[in-house]
């Protein structure tokens, strides 16, 4: 979420993103391959997860305070919210084959 994104220019807003910022590098700079033991304690995780689920609601306060409709989230092609979303088709580079093809 940028500020030109947002609006959400106050010392609240930039306070939540450089915690919310901080915390999701902490978590990508301890992440272990799977079967390793965490360097962090399963409560730091915890409460890792409880401050980023805080910082995410109160950052949606801001937004609908400020007015702001937050349309990141992916809604359903039926969804009456989604007449104005664009499509992005996917499909496989040309050349590429799946491994069951071949």
């Amino acid at each position: 979420m940028s500020n030109e994104v947002t609006g959400m220019n106050s010392k609240e807003a930039r306070i939540l993103r450089a915690v919310r910022k901080a915390l999701t590098g902490i978590v990508k700079d301890t992440a272990t391959a799977p079967g390793m033991k965490h360097p962090l304690s399963d409560g730091t995780v915890e409460d890792i997860r409880q401050c980023l689920g805080l910082i995410a609601a109160r950052e949606q306060e801001l937004m609908l305070e400020a007015g702001i409709e937050n349309g990141a989230r992916p809604h359903f092609t039926d969804d009456p919210r989604a007449q104005n979303a664009v499509v992005v088709p996917i499909s496989r580079p040309k050349g590429k084959k799946k491994k069951d093809e071949e």
